[in-house]
Parts: structure tokens; C-alpha cells; sequence
């Protein structure tokens, strides 16, 4: 079925993830004397203990796929006791598929089909490093001494990461990827031909492109990209040029779906504008920008949420929204009748269309529910019949699992909160040890369904909520909003300690037991739960948590950056302000861990990019310190969450003793021999964690001293660079006149250099005087749409800006000296030592940032530079950033011979500029009069 967003996507990811048993034929009782009993007065009330393998073991079959042409379907299954992609004949049965992946080390979880049905594409990772890479299988090749035919690497480039742009229908030896192999943090656009591998170049990235829409006969379209102020701009492609077409602000929503049949207009969902709460499908005309309403929520209850559209002829067939349930919307008769015979014959439940062949007569269809996580049937449409292909967990037992109901709450300041309440089978809701289950994100939400976490919970009897605090999505822009720079102490901790509450008012938790669990945000939640508000806990699990917001922050990886400079300062706070880094410092639990009185469980994946290990090593070690209780758990082989079957069922062993232990539920007390080795494989000895530290480079480059730069070398000359960039989808072009000359301030003597730039948007000069010996600052005026005067000392810089008819006071104490941003550290780097292996650390001070950058510089080689100017012989330096912040690095080529100055570069602009590169290029060069001022 080709479509962008699938029927209950939510629900299908909920399928794929912590898992599903190797032997799914019976439920798996545990004998009774396995079971340690529940120290709560309703124990022969529960169901029967079942064993975790039926919650977190690997399913016998899962993630199944039709082929194009309706012939075979691909689906996951245990090869060589890892989860691998297997394919067979559509009527043959499963015990003749063949595997055609065979890794050993890590889960194949993501792949799809090409359209000719030939070959399958998939994507891989090293142990969670989410580094992704494309491979390409060749159904029809010969197998190797692993038993699958070979996989081929499209994208084998050591650090880089793709990700899949489209699969264009009509090309089915075509795939688009993105790659960030140049630059870290922009995704270049390729055209990679899957027979050969070869690549071709379509859209060099330096506007800091984030997303690309192709046309329904394969062209690119539109790009989409993050603005500095955190919203969403959507840009026309004409030709080698971007347009601006579309923008919505950060506390709106909006984003392209795919075309219409009309191959002009798009299907965009958007909640733009001050009388549009909920996201609603619209049908945009990226060349008018005409925007017509297709659909918002019926009920007027919650943001659109999907789409399916009709293979054949690219129509749209139905909608979907997902409030308590998913709801489906059929628009056109045909799928209208489809769906009513299909509720007629399938069991109660939710139904979503995970697929069709091409011809659209065969649909996958999953019917699931809170205590099924799904049937998969083959349902043709032609012949109105459904024939059920396998259960995704037959061995679990829906009559002893517990129902998820939907529930609301009253926060504090008199807000609704949406949660899902979970009660233990058989048992009144009355008193229940309980689990506060927090959802990660925060961006996103939880939805009714099957949950591993949740059953196996409530099957060990806890009660469990579901929080969907606000800053949940898919409740509208004012519900995300109002959660925002309110993490740890404000709003969003504050939604989920009143359903704590709730559920003590309503007599349905025993105050005294109640624990706390969540992943990612959800761990952090958990974290600043038992910190914050201490009295409410008694045990806490916080999985890939963030402890200290600053140093998550600073350590995301490059390819956030947009993200991260937008959003998530405007969300969360920005580390380079000094009153917000005071801020995130008060919201991060790390600083205030004397505050905690429950016992943790502290759980982390070592090639975790998102949230690094470091974030649970130091929560831990202070705790450790501080002599409070404390477990670790970290798995070696796994990143942001575990996905190997033998960590799941690892940590959902020790997970179930220690929440017996500390809030009284039941627990299976024994566990295979690979289990309990590999759970002693992965346990820590807090004794053993030392608390991070910077790099001894990063730490020295906070008050190491200056390199001795070398004024003497510098001469009066006059130089001209243009700087090609693209701001906002425009393609601009900067003229810069530099001049140095002889100057004098007071009784020292300086040079005197001076930027006259001018561009079609805008003119500016800076004039900066640096000392004539050491390089280093004395005075600066900048003028453009705003004014700056500085003034420079070893140990502080105090001045003023003034803009916009705004004044500020600058003033910043320094820990050691600096040189002067801009000009002022390319002089110093003028007058530098530089040859081949040549490497120092330099600090500058930006003053629209009012912070001290820290960077790398290394002399990484020589060469021949040919720019308007000229050819000359140059060096190449590289200019790495040691505070986490790329802005200003790049590739530097500067003259060979002293003075260093630059011929051509390539820097990175950072995500203020909208991401992406600058290339500066030398002009023209001269020699103009000293003269003293």
C-alpha cells in the first residue's frame, strides 16, 4: 500500500519492540515454586505468574510485508538466534521460507521491499550507534556459507549515517539517500543506483536541509528544514535554486505528506495559524500557496493523525485520528464497505492497514488490542475474504491480561491530563502497589494497545498510568506548548506527580508504594520525580535517563544541531545563555541528588548517541558517593533502548526483583543459565564508575595559555573575500573588504582591521584594534542593524549593544585571555607557527553569544588553492569545536608562508543561520598606506 503515513503506525511500532517469545504455542506458566510471592492481601486473586520469555523473547514471526506483485511476503523471524528477515511464496507455509539476512550480533528490524519485488533494502546499525547504513539483498542471488544470499553495503562509509529519502516507483534500481559523509550535521542528497552502488549527487545540503519530498513520478519537489528560531520552513526546489513557500513557527506544527494526484498539490497536515489548535490535513499549491482544508477531527478532539492513499491511482482512501482509540475515516465507498465487512469478521479490537500490493487488491490488515497485540490477516479485496496468516504472540493468553482504560485528570492549575489506567486482573483497583510507566519523547505520546512493560507489570500486580502529560503530542499546540521550559520542576513533572496523586485520592495506590519508570525523557521524569518530589517514591528505574541537562545538551550528536539550536532551546533551554544554563542547571536532578531517598535502578546502552553513558555513570557515581542505594545495569552491545533479546530478558529479570523488593509485587525468582549470565555480564558495581570528566584537551582549553601568535609577521595590506551561503532558501553572496593597518590606541600600539561588507540584504563594518605584538584584542565597533562598542582585558570584556532601540550592558569576567572572534581570530591565526602536524587550542569570544568559543586547530596538510586572486601554496587547517558547538568550524586553506592568511574555506554556520556551509574565497589582494588612529 503506498502511503507515508500507515494506519496505526503507533501501534506497529508498539509490535516491534521488547518482545516477543522464541516458542509463541502455549502460555508459559511459571511453576509455584518459582513464584516469590506479592506481600499484598490479594495474591491468589491474580492470574497465573507467566514467565517474562512471554513478554520480552523474540516472536516466531513479526514485521511481515506483501511483495509489490503479491507473490511472497517478506517478515521477521530468530535466525541463528537473531531477529532476521526471512521471505516465502505467498501460499506456501511458513516452515519453506528462507532466511535472506543473517546477522548475529544485532536485530534486522527495518526493511522494506523495491518495487519490482527482486531485491530487499534494509537498515543497520553497530550496536546502537545509529549509524545507519542501506543494504541490498538479491532475492534471486546465490547463497553464501551463512545460508542468505549476500547483503550489499550501499552506503559503506565509516561514521556516516543514511537515511532513506524515497524509493521512486518507476526507478525500482534507484534508491535516494541521505548522507552525512561531508559534514556531520547536513545530510547531502545521493541517487544511488542499488545493482552497482554507485552514487550520484543530486543536492548538496548547506541550507541545512532536514527532510525531501519527491513528486509521484519521482522528482524532488520540496525540502524542508528547521528556521532558526525553531519552526518550519518548506521550500519549492527550481532548479539549482530553493524558494520559500511555506512556514510555520515553533509552537505551530506543519509538515508534507506526498502529492496529489494532480502531481502539483500537496497534502501537508498543519495546525498554522492563531485560530488553529489542532493539526488538520490540508491540500497546499506550493506554486500559488493557495491552502484549501481537506479534514480536521470530527469530534474536534485531537491533532489529525495519518493517511492511507490507494496504489493505484494515489487517491486519498481514508483518514485516521487517534484519541482514547484509533478512529478510521474511509473516503470512498469502496474502502467504506471494505472496513464494515472487515469489522464484521475480524475480533474486537483496532484495525490497521499495514500494506498492499501494488494492484491494491491485497491488503495486510492487523486487527489488535489491550490484551492482543495482533492477528495478521491477508484480506483480498476482490474477492472480499480474509484468511488469517499467523498471531504475533499465540502463547499470551488474552482472558489473564489486564485492560487498559483510558482516564483523565485534573492537574493542578486545572487542566484535563489524559492517561491509561492498567489494574491487575481480577483484583480491585483498591490500595495497588503502582508504576508510574513515563512515556520518552517528551514529543510524542502513548496510545491504548498491547505494552509489553505494562502486562508484565500488571501480571507481577502493579497497577500502572500512563501519563500523557502535557508537551504530549497529538492534543493540539496549545496542549504541546504549554509544557515548554517546564521539565523537572514545572508543568510537564508537575502532570505526572498529580496523577500520582489522583490515584491516592481515588484509593486506588497504596501511597507508601509507589515507583516511578520511563525512558529517555521518561527516565529523566523518573529521575526528577524521586529528586524533586522525594516523598512520593519508593523505588525508581530510570532507562537511558538524562541526570544533568546541560552536559545532554552540549553531547548530542552533530546531525541535531538544527534540531537542537531551534526546538530545543526554544522548548528546553539553551546551555550558551548564561541565566537559561542556570536554569537547566536547578531542573537537572544531578545537582540536587542529595534530595533522593528511594533506591535506583539505573539502566543504560553503552553506544547510546542521544543520551550518553556518561549521563547514568555520574548520576550513579554521586549517588554511590552520597552512600544512597543504587543498581546499574549497562549493556555493552546495545544504544537509546535494548533491542537483543538476551539484554531484554536480562533486565526485565532484575527489573521485576527489585520492584518486588522495594513496593511489594510478585516476581519469577529463577531464570535460564545465558540469562542469568548475561544479567551478571551487564550489572555494574557502582564502586567501580568514576565520575566523567572532560577530555584533558577540553579542560585545558579553558585557561590553557594562548598560543604565541606573532605580530611582526602581519603587514598593512587590503584584501577582498566573497562568501557564498544560503539564509532562509536564498542563495546570498557577500563581498568583504578587509584592511589592515598600523594603528595606535593610547600609547599601544595595535593593527587596526577593518570588514566593510555589503551583500543585497544588508551593510556592515567591523573594526576591531588587536595588539601589534600579541594579536590579541583591544577594542571593537561593529555596526550594521545594530551597534556594538568592546573593550578588551586579560581577565574581562565589558561594553554595550544596542539594536532595535534596545541597549544591553556587556559584561564578562574571563576564567584566562581571549582572542577576538571573526577577524580577530583570523589574524591571531595569522600569525600562528603553522606548518604540517602543527595543533593548538584557541579561544575566542563571540559577543552576540556573549560565550568564549574553545576550538581545535591542526595544520592537516598542503597543497595548491586556485581562487580569483590567484594559485598559491597553502596549508590546510582544520578548526574543530571543543564546547559542542560547530559554529564557526570548518576547513580553512591559508597561505603557506607567514602571514597565514585565508585563501578559502568552508565553515559551518551553525544552526542560528539556518545550518548548512559559507565558502569564502579570496578575491583579490594589495598593499594600502599604514596610518594611525
Amino acid at each position: 500500500m503506498s502511503t507515508t503515513l500507515r494506519f496505526c503506525a503507533v501501534l506497529m511500532a508498539s509490535c516491534l519492540l521488547l518482545g516477543l517469545s522464541v516458542n509463541p504455542t502455549v502460555a508459559q506458566d511459571v511453576p509455584a515454586d518459582d513464584i516469590r510471592e506479592a506481600s499484598v492481601e490479594y495474591e491468589g486473586e491474580l492470574p497465573p505468574l507467566f514467565d517474562r520469555q512471554m513478554f520480552f523473547g523474540d516472536p516466531q514471526y513479526a514485521g511481515s510485508q506483501l511483495s509489490p506483485n503479491g507473490e511472497m511476503i517478506a517478515f521477521r523471524q530468530p535466525y541463528k538466534d537473531v531477529m532476521n528477515i526471512w521471505v516465502k511464496g505467498i501460499d506456501e507455509p511458513f516452515s519453506e521460507a528462507k532466511p535472506v539476512t543473517a546477522d548475529t550480533t544485532r536485530p534486522v528490524s527495518n526493511y522494506f521491499w523495491t518495487h519490482d519485488s527482486e531485491r530487499i533494502l534494509y537498515v543497520q546499525d553497530k550496536g546502537g550507534n545509529e549509524n545507519f547504513h542501506v543494504y541490498a539483498v538479491d532475492l534471486d542471488a546465490e547463497r553464501n556459507e551463512m545460508g542468505v544470499p549476500p547483503a550489499r553495503n550501499l552506503t559503506p562509509y565509516e561514521g556516516a549515517r543514511a537515511t532513506i529519502a524515497n524509493v521512486p516507483e518507476e526507478q525500482p534500481n534507484v534508491i535516494y539517500v541521505g548522507l552525512n559523509d561531508r559534514s556531520p550535521q547536513n545530510f547531502d542528497l545521493y541517487r544511488i543506483q542499488i545493482d552497482s552502488g554507485d552514487r550520484e549527487l543530486v543536492f548538496q545540503n548547506d541550507q541545512g536541509i532536514g527532510g525531501y519530498t519527491f513528486d509521484l513520478k519521482g522528482n524532488l519537489r520540496l525540502v524542508s528544514k528547521q528556521t532558526s528560531t525553531g519552526g518550519t520552513e518548506i521550500l519549492r526546489v527550481d532548479g539549482d535554486s530553493l524558494t520559500s513557500v511555506y512556514e510555520c513557527s515553533v509552537e505551530e506544527s506543519c509538515g508534507v505528506i506526498r502529492f496529489h494526484p494532480d502531481n502539483e498539490r500537496v497534502y501537508m497536515s498543519t495546525n498554522k495559524g492563531p485560530e488553529v489548535d489542532l493539526q488538520q490535513l490540508v491540500l497546499f499549491h506550493p506554486d500559488s500557496g493557495e491552502t484549501e482544508v481537506v479534514e480536521s477531527d470530527p469530534e474536534g478532539n485531537v491533532d489529525f493523525g495519518g493517511a492511507e492513499f490507494s496504489p493505484v491511482t494515489d487517491e486519498l482512501i481514508a483518514t485516521y485520528y487517534v484519541g482514547e482509540r484509533v478512529r478510521i475515516y474511509p473516503k470512498t465507498d469502496a474502502v467504506e464497505a471494505d472496513l464494515e465487512f472487515l469489522r464484521g469478521e475480524l475480533p474486537e479490537g483496532d484495525i490497521s492497514l499495514q500494506g498492499a500490493t501494488e494492484d491494491g487488491r491485497l491488503w495486510k490488515v492487523v486487527s489488535s488490542s489491550d490484551v492482543n497485540p495482533g492477528i495478521v490477516y491477508i484480506f483480498d479485496r476482490e474477492e472480499q475474504s480474509v484468511e488469517k496468516l499467523y498471531e504475533t504472540r499465540p502463547e499470551i493468553p488474552g482472558e489473564h491480561m489486564a485492560e487498559m482504560k483510558p482516564i483523565t485528570y485534573e492537574a493542578r492549575d486545572g487542566m484535563d491530563i489524559p492517561a491509561y489506567l492498567t489494574v491487575p486482573k481480577g483484583v480491585d483497583a483498591k490500595n495497588l502497589p503502582t508504576v508510574i510507566y513515563v512515556h520518552g519523547g517528551p514529543w510524542a505520546r502513548d496510545t491504548w494497545g498491547y505494552r509489553p512493560y505494562v502486562q508484565f507489570l500488571a501480571n507481577r500486580g502493579y497497577a500502572v498510568l500512563q501519563p500523557n502529560f502535557r508537551s504530549s503530542t497529538g492534543y493540539g499546540q496549545e496542549f504541546l506548548n504549554a509544557g515548554n521550559r517546564t521539565w523537572g520542576r514545572g508543568a510537564m513533572q508537575h502532570d505526572i506527580t498529580d496523577g500520582v496523586q489522583y490515584l491516592i485520592d481515588q484509593g486506588i495506590a497504596d501511597p507508601d508504594r509507589v515507583a516511578i519508570f520511563g525512558g529517555s525523557y521518561g527516565g529523566y521524569a523518573t529521575l526528577a520525580g524521586v529528586t524533586f518530589t522525594p516523598e512520593l517514591y519508593a523505588a525508581a528505574v530510570p532507562y537511558v535517563a538524562p541526570s544533568n541537562l546541560i552536559t545532554l545538551i552540549e553531547s548530542f550528536p552533530a546531525y541535531w544541531r538544527p534540531f537542537l539550536e531551534g526546538t530545543w532551546f526554544k522548548r528546553v533551554g539553551d546551555p550558551e545563555d548564561p541565566e537559561e544554563r542556570e536554569d537547566l542547571k536547578e531542573r537537572s536532578p544531578l545537582f540536587y541528588a542529595d534530595q533522593i531517598t528511594a533506591p535506583l535502578l539505573v539502566v543504560h546502552g553503552a553506544n547510546d548517541p542521544r543520551v550518553k553513558q556518561q549521563e547514568s555513570d555520574q548520576i550513579v557515581a554521586t549517588l554511590r558517593d552520597q552512600g544512597h542505594a543504587v543498581e546499574y545495569i549497562v549493556a555493552p552491545d546495545e544504544g537509546h533502548g535494548f533491542r537483543n533479546e538476551d539484554n531484554n530478558l536480562a533486565l526485565a529479570a532484575k527489573m521485576e526483583e527489585f520492584l518486588a523488593e522495594h513496593i511489594g509485587g510478585r516476581y519469577q525468582a529463577s531464570m535460564t543459565d545465558d540469562i542469568g549470565q548475561r544479567l551478571s555480564e551487564i550489572t555494574v558495581d557502582p564502586a567501580t564508575v568514576e565520575m566523567p570528566k572532560p577530555s584533558d584537551e577540553e579542560e585545558a582549553s579553558k585557561t590553557s595559555a594562548l598560543p604565541d601568535a606573532d605580530g611582526s609577521v602581519i603587514r598593512p595590506v587590503t584584501v577582498e573575500y566573497v562568501t557564498s551561503l544560503s539564509v532562509q532558501g536564498r542563495q546570498l553572496e557577500l563581498t568583504t573588504k578587509r584592511t589592515i593597518a598600523e594603528a595606535s590606541n593610547n600609547e599601544q600600539t595595535a593593527w587596526r582591521i577593518v570588514d566593510d561588507v555589503t551583500s543585497s540584504m544588508m551593510n556592515a563594518s567591523d573594526t576591531l584594534l588587536v595588539d601589534r605584538t600579541t594579536l590579541r584584542p583591544v577594542r571593537r565597533h561593529a555596526s550594521g542593524q545594530g551597534t556594538v562598542e568592546l573593550s578588551y582585558s586579560d581577565d574581562a570584556i565589558t561594553g554595550q549593544m544596542q539594536a532595535m532601540g534596545q541597549s544591553m550592558d556587556i559584561n564578562k569576567s574571563l576564567d584566562a585571555p581571549v582572542f577576538a572572534g571573526g577577524s580577530g581570530l583570523e589574524i591571531a591565526i595569522a600569525g600562528l607557527p603553522l606548518e604540517e602536524g602543527y595543533e593548538t587550542t584557541l579561544r575566542n569570544f563571540n559577543y552576540q553569544q556573549q560565550n568564549v568559543r574553545r576550538v581545535k586547530l591542526s595544520v592537516t596538510g598542503s597543497g595548491t588553492t586556485e581562487v580569483d586572486a590567484g594559485t598559491f601554496e597553502t596549508l590546510t587547517v582544520e578548526i574543530t569545536a571543543l564546547d559542542g558547538n560547530d559554529a564557526g568550524t570548518g576547513t580553512f586553506h591559508v597561505m603557506a608562508d607567514a602571514p597565514h592568511h585565508v585563501v578559502k574555506a568552508d565553515v559551518n554556520l551553525g544552526a542560528a543561520m539556518g545550518g548548512g556551509t559559507a565558502t569564502v574565497e579570496l578575491t583579490s589582494s594589495g598593499t594600502t598606506t599604514s596610518e594611525s588612529r
